[in-house]
């Protein structure tokens, strides 16, 4: 019998109990941390963008930034929010600046949702205002008012805004800011800022030169010629060329950084191809003129139009200045700057040509391999045992897709353990039949000549770039043992190798599973190192039952759901500063050398034999 539908059917939600019901909603997936683009790094951003506008309206120079104890303070020195509205600000829905066009016209958030969500979703929420020496505060928790001056206070403090939070673990699982995120989010929020002062934690960014700044920093290695930097009102562009496999950009609209592009950088590749083609009067492949590019694009436009809240794919396309479209604007500003700066200067020319034309001859030779690799994948999808996969993707515009992940195993054990845990709408498992090849040193011909590798390659789409990527998470799922290392070092050798992109992007996770089951008849602990076990031990005295898990495919399947969903542990893979690509890999993957074994030497360590009042059983 079906429930009554009536009036008293229909709830209306506040406020607050709207966004906690649905944050996917707000800050797109919730995350711990482990993913630049999980929600806890979302509310950071939500409260140095309004910080950032600010800035951009010529209102102070300095924000700082503190993270300590799991609590999040932003203090910038603009004007302060209007005391009188500090609460509305803070808990009202569509209420904010920001919808009068003239008082912030380029600013990153237009709906004023963001602070909203942050303080829906936050345990403490603390916002103070300081303006002409006056100040007032409200505190919230979980989006309540806990507490509210009931009138203007006298301060000595400088003009400005200072809000705290601590992300509530209610919503947020296991979390943590990982310090490489909020420090790359910084960086990107100094190079779009010329003149900008960002402190975290004592530590300063600052950049002079914008764009060519960021470029300088994350290329891999030294630029073939030196980089392209053209600029003008609402538009920065800066690229060159490198060694590396595929194409890297970094793109941003209204200071936003949009990890997925948009119609701004669609049209910057086409703008790119084009004018280099009508330079050289060569028709040449787009593909050849972009391989190994790195690019960054910065583009100001009115009301910008973004795919999500999150604000990481561009939709915009009628925004551009003078009311243009966006392709429009981007085909004639570099038609003309890039056209200029390649005449004025023929030894970048020069260089840029030869680049071209050895990247056509690359792909000429591959052409066979690559077709007969694309008509083995073809063959393989109908059979294709190795992947198993899911209902939602990340190239699609279906809810959840920023939830899609691929899991990377070893075995048939280890695979059927995940795939009968797994989420079937997000979670997809590729099956490895054993070690992959170690690719160092390889050309990208093996990518196509190595069934598992095409494979692997076809199932995340990134043959050509990450514009398809199908999957969010790519998360390698090993045994912690020996074995389940080193094949963990074979797979990261081969997308630093050929999709360094994929990394640097912050889509390559390692999976963390427990190594102990610590059990009593009311309660199970699940450990991920001996001194949570030591802990685990302690608390469930006397005498529990303690379960050394040897491997993946010895966890049953349904307790593996936990350790994949909403208690998922993901440690990202992050390229150190100040090292490159090649140089790493040398390091760790060429031919063995006396600094590796020194290094190896120094790093031994001896585990401590397990408590021997403690036995453990093995489990089967």
């Amino acid at each position: 019998m079906s429930a009554n539908y009536n009036e008293e059917s229909i709830r209306s939600l506040d406020w607050k109990e709207h966004i906690r019901l649905r944050p996917g909603m707000y800050i797109g997936k919730l995350g711990d941390g482990s993913s630049p683009d999980d929600g806890i790094y979302i509310l950071l951003k939500e409260v140095i963008d309004n910080s950032i506008d600010e800035f951009v309206m010529g209102n102070g120079k300095t924000i700082e930034l503190t993270i300590e104890h799991n609590r999040v303070s932003v203090r910038d020195y603009g004007r302060g929010i209007p005391l009188g509205k500090l609460k509305d600000c803070a808990s009202k829905i569509n209420t904010g600046a920001k919808y009068d066009s003239e008082a912030f016209k380029k600013s990153v958030g237009l709906n004023g949702v963001g602070i909203k969500a942050v303080n829906a979703l936050s345990s403490e929420f603390r916002v103070e205002a300081f303006r002409e020496g006056k100040t007032r505060l409200v505190d919230f928790k979980r989006g309540e008012v806990s507490h509210e001056d009931s009138a203007d206070r006298k301060s000595e403090a400088r003009n400005g805004t200072h809000l705290s939070f601590s992300p509530d673990s209610e919503i947020f699982h296991n979390w943590r800011f990982r310090s490489d995120f909020v420090e790359n989010m910084l960086w990107n929020y100094a190079y779009l800022n010329r003149g900008l002062t960002l402190v975290f934690n004592g530590k300063k960014f600052r950049s002079e030169n914008g764009l060519r700044d960021l470029l300088e920093n994350k290329l891999d290695g030294e630029p073939l010629y030196p980089i392209v930097h053209l600029s003008d009102d609402d538009i920065e562009i800066a690229f060159t060329h490198n060694d590396s496999y595929g194409e890297e950009y970094y793109s941003f609209v209204n200071g936003q950084h949009t990890t997925q592009g948009g119609t701004h950088l669609n049209a910057f590749r086409e703008a790119l191809a084009k004018t280099v083609k009508e330079f050289f009067k060569k028709d040449f492949d787009a593909v050849d003129i972009r391989s190994s590019i790195c690019a960054a694009i910065s583009i100001k436009i009115e009301e910008p139009v973004f795919e999500s809240q999150t604000k990481t794919k561009l939709g915009s396309t009628n925004m551009a200045p003078k009311g243009q479209t966006i392709r429009t604007f981007l085909l004639n500003f570099v038609k003309q700057a890039l056209d200029n700066y390649l005449h004025r200067n023929p030894g970048t020319a020069e260089t840029l040509l030869r680049k071209i034309q050895d990247s056509e001859r690359t792909r000429k030779e591959l052409k066979g391999i690559q077709k007969l690799a694309r008509e083995r994948a073809r063959k393989a999808k109908i059979h294709n045992r190795k992947l198993r996969d899911c209902r939602i993707h990340l190239d699609t515009k279906k809810p959840g897709r920023l939830d899609s992940t691929l899991f990377i195993t070893e075995g048939d054990s280890a695979s059927g353990s995940i795939t009968k845990a797994r989420n079937v709408n997000s979670q997809a498992v590729f099956s490895l039949k054993g070690k992959p090849l170690n690719s160092f040193g390889l050309t990208k011909k093996i990518v196509y000549e190595n069934e598992e590798f095409n494979l692997l390659q076809d199932a995340l789409n990134i043959e050509n770039g990450l514009e398809g990527l199908r999957y969010n998470n790519v998360v390698i799922a090993t045994d912690a043992d020996v074995d389940g290392m080193h094949i963990r070092l074979l797979l990261i050798t081969f997308f630093l190798q050929f999709f360094p992109e994929l990394i640097k992007s912050g889509h390559l996770h390692i999976l963390q599973t427990p190594l102990f089951r610590v059990r009593n008849k009311k309660e199970t602990r699940y450990c991920y190192s001996e001194a949570e076990r030591l802990s685990a031990v302690e608390a469930l005295g006397p005498k529990p039952e303690i379960t050394r898990f040897k491997g993946l495919g010895e966890i049953s399947p349904d307790e593996f759901t936990h350790f994949i969903n909403k208690d998922i542990r993901l440690d990202p893979i992050i390229i150190p500063r100040g090292i490159t690509i090649k140089e790493m890999l040398t390091f760790y993957m060429g031919k063995n050398t006396p600094d590796r074994q020194q290094f190896i030497i120094d790093r031994l360590k001896i585990e401590e034999d397990l408590l021997p009042e403690q036995p453990i059983s093995q489990s089967a």
